[in-house]
């Protein structure tokens, strides 16, 4: 196992260069500059800024120049947030959109799992039916208009719920609830399909015929193997969700690294903009290397070489 992960870990580290790579020569490609909005520029002082930020070099170098750095852990400095390194700012933000994240990946897991398991063990029936269509609407429903939604009847016509950061614990759950919706259905889903392909198994057949009922054959036996595809699941969703989501913490102004990030995007903060970027890239990489050792683990017969 030793050999496979040190493995994992090289192309990890060849993954995140081709992503530092393709984007910051493709955010460089997109017209304009991160001083363009400063109010009452003069010639002069952009050429200052640009110098002192070492964006008048050629593109060439500042690449190198980056790369660089970035080789030993220097995200560079914010140009809009002035005197706070990249570094600093995803250390500040990441907790909050990670506690977020996380309690929104245990929702999910712990509503979307045992949802599966009911709908193939009700197959054909009401409960089975009207999970789908739960979980289907759950799927098609954009996590901006839930949020939307949840708004206007827990916030503004209810009153029940505050709309703006994570001050306390209710403050956590129309977030929570606007993050998860979406992945719990996945999750339902993706379990209820992967458990009628076990359950039609020859050894789900043996079980059942010495004696073992239904529902201890579906959630003793049939489980453990057919939450392979959830666990695959989990890896991506644990990066995306605990690296923020860009819309919700925008929608309900929660100061995580999602809501930095569209801040960095719309006032071009070159340096932030890579950092939470690479960040990201290299949190997916970690979970699915995490993802691939678990598999050895949920189930003996897979081998790590």
């Amino acid at each position: 196992m030793a050999k496979y992960i040190i493995k994992r870990i090289f192309m990890g580290v060849v993954t995140a260069f081709i992503v530092a790579t393709l984007t910051f020569f493709i955010m460089n490609l997109v017209p304009g500059g991160p001083f363009l909005a400063e109010k009452a520029v003069t010639p002069q002082a952009q050429a200052a800024m640009e110098a002192k930020y070492g964006l008048d070099k050629p593109l060439g170098v500042q690449y190198l120049t980056y790369m660089s750095d970035l080789a030993h852990g220097n995200l560079g400095m914010s140009i809009k947030k002035r005197g706070r390194t990249v570094n600093q700012i995803i250390g500040d933000k990441f907790p909050v959109s990670a506690r977020l994240g996380g309690i929104a990946v245990l929702t999910a897991l712990i509503i979307g799992i045992p949802l599966g398991c009911f709908a193939a063990y009700k197959r054909g029936k009401t409960l089975d039916n009207i999970i789908i269509v739960f979980s289907t609407a759950g799927i098609a429903i954009p996590s901006f208009l839930t949020a939307t939604l949840l708004m206007y009847f827990l916030s503004v016509r209810l009153k029940l719920l505050p709309t703006l950061g994570l001050n306390n614990a209710r403050s956590y759950i129309m977030p929570v609830i606007a993050l998860s919706l979406y992945p719990t259905c996945y999750v339902a889903r993706l379990m209820r399909s992967s458990m009628l392909d076990v359950i039609g198994q020859d050894y789900m057949r043996t079980a059942r015929a010495k004696g073992v009922n239904e529902f201890s054959s579906i959630f003793k036996h049939a489980m453990r193997n057919a939450i392979l595809p959830v666990v695959t699941y989990v890896g991506p969703l644990i990066a995306s969700l605990m690296t923020g989501s860009f819309i919700i913490e925008k929608i309900f102004t929660i100061p995580g690294l999602g809501h930095e990030f569209v801040g960095a995007i719309t006032s071009r903060d070159y340096p932030l903009i890579m950092g939470t970027t690479i960040f990201l890239a290299v949190f997916v990489i970690f979970m699915n290397v995490v993802v691939d050792i678990v598999y050895a683990f949920v189930d003996p017969r897979i081998k790590l070489k």
